[in-house]
């Protein structure tokens, strides 16, 4: 990694000033911020998923219903991705800012639970999360790590022990809402945040990518943190 510009650090210095003197944080994180933990992103040139696979082909809900061997399929090395991930130093950074009284709310579109691993306690996943799974039968829900090892080992899709539908992990597909309840909490946090840090994100996603104007809208400071 080369060497920092001196303007970067002076936007360095000029967030973190922002970040002690206004306390009343939240935080948007996306894919970017796991990518260092061996995660891949979506939709970097040349080395996003989607460069790669179809999304409505093998990450819509349609997709998921009507070709679930498909769907599982591609599913499979992200959950592997996942499962061997650490958090990286920018998750335990931000925990620590929760810790330290800076920050109130994460709010991230990853489904790694990495955040929460870290060591960050209110974090809203706006895009799900792979750590359980829904039953489309009976709509029990379980923990993932019960079903893990049989899918990734041998490629074994995962049915419900009770009435042996499929399992769904409880992440958004394509043509899928957001999860209503989740929604509303993490634009109430932006709406009454002093400061808003985007990490990981290229704000491209809707509609995750109209909450920093929530935050404006309501005067609140915007630091944005990406590579691109």
């Amino acid at each position: 990694m080369g060497e920092l510009s001196a303007e970067i650090f002076q936007d360095i210095h000029r967030a973190a000033d922002l970040i002690r003197t206004i306390k009343n944080g939240v935080v948007l994180t996306g894919a970017g911020i796991s990518t260092p933990s061996g995660i891949p992103d979506f939709r970097s040139a040349g080395s996003g998923l989607w460069t790669r696979y179809d999304p409505l082909e093998v990450a819509s809900l349609s997709a998921f219903r009507y070709h679930p061997e498909k769907f599982f399929g591609w599913m499979r090395s992200l959950a592997i991705s996942i499962g061997q991930a650490l958090p990286n130093p920018a998750h335990i950074a931000l925990a620590q800012l929760e810790q330290a009284g800076y920050v109130h709310t994460i709010i991230t579109q990853n489904i790694d639970g990495l955040h929460q691993r870290a060591g960050s306690r209110c974090v809203l996943e706006v895009h799900g999360s792979f750590s359980t799974l829904t039953c489309i039968g009976c709509y029990r829900q379980f923990d993932s790590s019960g079903f893990i090892e049989p899918y990734i080992e041998r490629g074994e899709i995962p049915h419900c022990p009770d009435c042996t539908h499929i399992l769904k992990p409880d992440v958004v597909l394509f043509e899928e809402q957001l999860p209503i309840h989740t929604w509303m909490q993490a634009k109430a946090a932006c709406r009454s945040c002093g400061f808003l840090l985007v990490a990981g994100s290229s704000l491209e996603v809707v509609p995750a990518a109209s909450l920093p104007i929530e935050g404006l809208e309501k005067g609140a400071k915007l630091v944005l943190i990406n590579q691109t």
